[in-house]
């Protein structure tokens, strides 16, 4: 599966801003595993002073951001299973900065941060493995747009390097 089989009638417009980022020859299963390890390898050559840096008042650090990559993902994966499983209810979404607010990132360390970040992405990849191609397709609705399980896992990929990217530009 490769992000450039998926139609526009998958996601919500606003998901094309992460979809993008995954390379089209990518294929899924192998870029949820590939991807993981460049970002905490990425992440492992921070300088260490970055790591509770912000970049403007009210801004997220690194940590913070590695925290809600994982609240999103984990997210983004319950909503694949519910729609994989052919689950009709509609599905919320989530308030980010909410989540941000009391998850606590900045009291653990950045290696705690990647080990979870590591533990999370495997969870996935079982997960995602067990989708045959028909399940992939499966469509859904979350935060009110029509979505499908193959749409979210290219979605978790193109997130994470969206997040890398705004690393580069605005903390390194």
């Amino acid at each position: 599966m490769k992000t450039d089989q998926l139609l526009p009638t998958e996601f919500a417009p606003y998901y094309s801003t992460y979809i993008s980022k995954v390379d089209q020859e990518a294929n899924l299963i192998e870029e949820l595993e590939i991807s993981v390890h460049e970002f905490i390898k990425f992440v492992q050559n921070i300088p260490l002073d970055k790591y509770d840096y912000r970049y403007a008042e009210g801004k997220w650090t690194i940590k913070d951001i590695i925290q809600h990559l994982m609240d999103s993902e984990r997210i983004f994966a319950y909503r694949a299973l519910r729609i994989a499983r052919n689950d009709k209810t509609s599905l919320p979404g989530f308030e980010e900065n909410d989540y941000a607010a009391i998850a606590g990132a900045d009291k653990r360390s950045i290696r705690d941060l990647l080990t979870e970040l590591a533990i999370v992405r495997q969870a996935t990849i079982a997960l995602f493995n067990n989708f045959n191609e028909e399940v992939l397709k499966r469509m859904g609705v979350a935060s009110g747009y029509d979505i499908s399980v193959r749409a979210l896992g290219f979605i978790i990929i193109g997130h994470q390097k969206h997040h890398q990217k705004i690393f580069m530009e605005r903390y390194l």
